[in-house]
């Protein structure tokens, strides 16, 4: 289990055994498995066995990895929100899921755990085990969170499960979890998300060239946070917990944000702001990049040479367009901007994980939306080099460099000046005067970072990487294989910290 890169924290015991045998009758899983009935698979395999087809290096680097687990004060500062309808999922119109479980619903009025058949406890954190699940006789599959209620109460822990179903919920984004239905029995809430076959960011760091990803794959990823991140504080969510173990990889290859427990629901009012500075034409003109939000000019998302994050050497533009008749004619109005920013959040609690805590947070001033900024730069640093940049031999020693130490680069491996500026413009220790402290993702989104970035097609885009094809009746699940909820440590390693 030990490496390099091993992590302060103790590592997380909630990796999947890579044999057929039972869950162990002396953990939670257990409990649930009396009261959830675990079924036996249909091609009367050993219940929970899961194939990833050629996964023996997935396996691998699940053994190596370990997991850094979030802290939490539980100061209860956090703002309960309104019961929110979540019946309606557009994005997941097409999803046979949620038509499945439509379908359970529409011919049995409510969907309960029998319904599932539970093949296999993929992991657990704080909260709750996770289990992969299966919807009887549809063989579609999902992440089932399982949360003993009486635990979760005598560890005063039950607002921050209403957080996370409350943000659940109300989100319908294509980076972010779908919540497919949620349901109690006498000691148990459960919780049916979608399952990632492609575990998380921290596992697939760790499989990469010197643990860290190019460049360009790394803008991917911190491309799609981004943006997710925008939504989140666009609804008034300050996630507060932002790290690659929070970050699942679809089978697909695009990813998604998880773990909404530690998140603070804030009011927000979002607006649609129209600049009246102009922007040079010709600086367009020159430019061989798409950079503006709205820009739609690739035909299609479909075609396999289409890419948001490619230079645009074509233009569709015609030369009469392209002729520039007077100086006048070089100015152009840039286009509206949205401001979604929570900018008058404030809370007390100290959360996050240790690499990743904001100063704010550390020296317990109070602390806003501009948190999640912090850790936004700290994880681009991740992905970059392999490393965060404040770890220090221990967890108070990280604490102390964030708070104490300037912000240093390693000389390798050599990135772009934009990508360390990026991050020098986030990791700024006070918060009003770091980046998208005021407007948010906008500005962010406008770094020369991100030029060549079509944020209308980036879904589009082709992964860095994508997962290989799950068999889920056949073999063992690996380690690697992640959930809607992050593997973290047991709540025995969670530590408290005075603040100073």
């Amino acid at each position: 289990m030990a490496s390099k890169e091993k992590r302060d924290k103790q590592t997380a015991d909630a990796s999947v055994s890579n044999s057929s045998q039972s869950i162990s009758a002396n953990t939670l899983a257990d409990q649930v498995s009396l009261t959830l009935s675990f079924a036996p698979s249909s091609d009367s395999k050993t219940s929970g066995e899961v194939k990833l087809n050629g996964q023996s290096d997935l396996a691998e680097s699940g053994k190596s990895s370990t997991y850094r687990p979030s802290t939490s004060s539980d100061i209860s500062d956090e703002s309960t929100c309104s019961s929110l309808s979540w019946n309606n999922k557009p994005h997941k119109a097409n999803d046979a899921r949620w038509e499945a479980i439509q379908a359970v619903r529409a011919k049995h009025g409510v969907l309960g755990v029998n319904h599932f058949r539970l093949l296999k406890r993929v992991g657990c954190g704080d909260i709750g085990t996770v289990h992969l699940a299966e919807l009887h006789g549809t063989r579609c599959y999902f992440a089932m969170k399982v949360m003993d209620k009486a635990d979760l109460a005598s560890r005063k822990k039950l607002l921050r499960v209403q957080t996370e179903r409350e943000i659940l919920q109300c989100l319908d984004h294509p980076f972010l979890p779908t919540l497919y239905s949620h349901f109690e029995t006498d000691k148990f809430s459960c919780l049916v998300m979608e399952f990632c076959p492609g575990g998380d960011l921290h596992t697939l760091r760790q499989r990469q060239p010197g643990k860290r990803f190019l460049e360009q794959a790394a803008k991917f990823y911190v491309a799609e946070v981004l943006l997710a991140m925008e939504y989140l504080h666009m609804l008034g969510i300050i996630y507060r917990d932002l790290k690659p173990e929070n970050v699942l990889v679809r089978d697909d290859g695009h990813v998604m944000l998880t773990d909404f427990d530690l998140s603070l629901r804030c009011s927000v009012s979002p607006t649609v702001v129209r600049s009246t500075a102009l922007v040079s034409g010709n600086l367009q003109k020159n430019s061989g990049y798409c950079a503006q939000p709205a820009c739609i000019q690739q035909p299609s998302c479909i075609s396999a040479s289409t890419t948001c994050f490619s230079p645009r050497f074509f233009s569709s533009k015609s030369k009469k367009d392209k002729k520039m008749k007077t100086e006048t004619g070089n100015q152009v109005s840039p286009l509206p901007e949205l401001i979604a920013e929570p900018t008058s959040a404030r809370s007390m609690s100290f959360v996050g994980t240790h690499e990743y805590l904001a100063p704010e947070i550390i020296k317990g001033e109070g602390h806003g939306s501009a948190v999640d900024w912090w850790t936004f730069g700290i994880f681009l640093y991740e992905l970059l080099f392999g490393k965060t940049p404040f770890k220090g031999s221990a967890n108070r020693a990280t604490l102390f460099n964030v708070v104490g130490q300037p912000l240093r680069f390693p000389e390798s491996p050599v990135v772009s000046f934009a990508a360390r500026d990026l991050i020098r413009s986030l990791l700024v220790k006070e918060p009003q005067h770091r980046l998208a402290y005021k407007r948010g993702a906008t500005e962010i989104k406008q770094h020369p970072f991100f030029e060549g970035v079509n944020w209308a097609l980036v879904r589009c885009a082709s992964p860095p990487e994508i997962p290989k094809p799950v068999d889920y009746e056949s073999a063992p699940a690996s380690p690697a294989a992640a959930t809607s909820s992050s593997v973290k440590s047991d709540q025995s390693n969670y530590l408290e910290f005075d603040f100073f």
